[in-house]
């Protein structure tokens, strides 16, 4: 099976349940501070695997090289955004300091329970200037409207370094049981089944047609055992599809309309950075660490608005060394249902076509039929598919 990134081995730093008892004993008497969603999310991405080589939260000097270069300083590790613990220095416990221990709490499960320890190496203040480099290089921009640009700076000016313990997954594993995986997990599930060549397939919304005969397409291309439809479960923008929703649309397109045991469907804690080519390496990594031996990267791959080139998110691998990743990028083209075929093409697969040979509904327009209870055509969704989502529009339209 493909190897981690950078390392030969997993590095989940979840709890070991040996060490489990005693370490969350002392974690009750350690100071303690609430941590943002953001932080949060990358503790669980650390606690999964997802994270490997990487042991926790980046010092400042790592975080700007990482922005700035996409490497660790020292080893030259291609990593492309930032994992950040930021705080508010007054909210911080007194005496905080190299060498001591901190208990990170939860904000998004009720009580604020004790999600991590993390052993705090450098604390530094953030300033302006080493905010907006990070800003400006991870996101290709400094728009306060950008949701990723919005989160980083509601964060606070103090930054936590250090290697963490993570005790559980925060609300992932309960609210998604059926759907949150591990990187590990993942793993032995593909050698249960006997996979070796998978394709992976990154969702943050609904898959119609479009995206259902893009994993086909690259299925095929590749020649992979199956297919790995990994959706982000954590937070999102306002007016994007929640994940309880997306995921039981995804499952039932997959019952009726993949081949048994050709597809699995899982989900990752993560909270959406929505930044585009930085965001599209983060899920190469990623998925590399959970085994995939492909990505299928697309049109406005984790894009939002109209801040990125539609195909930037492929193009930034162009500047990365073959040597830097095992995964390998199958790159694809916009898809939308040929009237004149009467199937899902690939805009480049098809030279002789114009745009109205093709269906295209707006995200706008979508919504606006589904909130209606308007039936979409079946070559843009599978109607099932199209039952469930209407359902969450009619239901969020009369709140």
């Amino acid at each position: 099976m493909i190897k981690p990134h950078g390392s030969d081995t997993l590095n989940p730093r979840i709890v070991d349940d040996s060490a489990r008892a005693d370490l969350e004993r002392k974690a009750t008497e350690l100071p303690s501070i609430i941590v943002s969603s953001s932080a949060a999310a990358s503790a669980v991405m650390l606690a999964s695997g997802y994270f490997t080589p990487c042991d926790g939260f980046m010092s400042l000097d790592t975080a700007l090289s990482v922005a700035t270069n996409m490497k660790f300083p020292k080893t030259g590790l291609l990593w492309p955004t930032p994992i950040m613990n930021i705080v508010q220095k007054k909210d911080l416990p007194e005496n905080i300091q190299a060498g001591t221990q901190l208990s990170l709490l939860d904000p998004n499960v009720p009580g604020n329970p004790i999600l991590a320890v993390q052993d705090i190496t450098e604390v530094h203040e953030l300033s302006d200037a080493d905010r907006s480099t990070i800003i400006e290089n991870v996101f290709g921009t400094t728009d306060p409207n950008h949701p990723g640009v919005a989160t980083l700076l509601s964060m606070g000016d103090t930054l936590l370094a250090g290697p963490i313990q993570v005790f559980n997954y925060s609300y992932f594993a309960a609210d998604f049981p059926e759907t949150f995986r591990t990187a590990g997990q993942i793993r032995d599930e593909f050698h249960s089944r006997g996979w070796e060549t998978i394709v992976a397939f990154q969702t943050r919304n609904p898959m119609h047609r479009a995206h259902e005969e893009l994993c086909r397409m690259a299925q095929q291309a590749v020649a992979a055992d199956g297919i790995l439809i990994h959706m982000l479960l954590g937070k999102l923008k306002a007016g994007d599809i929640p994940a309880d929703v997306r995921d039981a649309s995804i499952r039932k397109m997959v019952e009726l309309y993949f081949p048994e045991n050709s597809v699995m469907v899982t989900g990752y804690g993560f909270d959406m950075m929505y930044a585009g080519p930085r965001e599209a390496v983060l899920h190469a990594i990623f998925r590399q660490n959970a085994g995939c031996t492909h990505l299928i990267v697309g049109r406005d791959h984790a894009g939002v608005g109209d801040y990125y080139g539609a195909f930037d998110a492929q193009t930034i691998f162009d500047d990365i060394p073959d040597t830097a990743l095992e995964i390998e990028i199958y790159r694809g083209d916009h898809t939308a249902w040929s009237k004149k075929l009467n199937k899902v093409v690939m805009f480049r697969d098809v030279p002789d076509h114009s745009p109205e040979d093709f269906l295209n509904l707006s995200g706008t327009k979508v919504r606006e039929m589904l909130a209606a209870g308007q039936t979409l055509p079946p070559e843009f969704a599978r109607p099932e598919v199209a039952e469930i989502l209407s359902a969450h529009y009619q239901k969020e339209s009369i709140k």
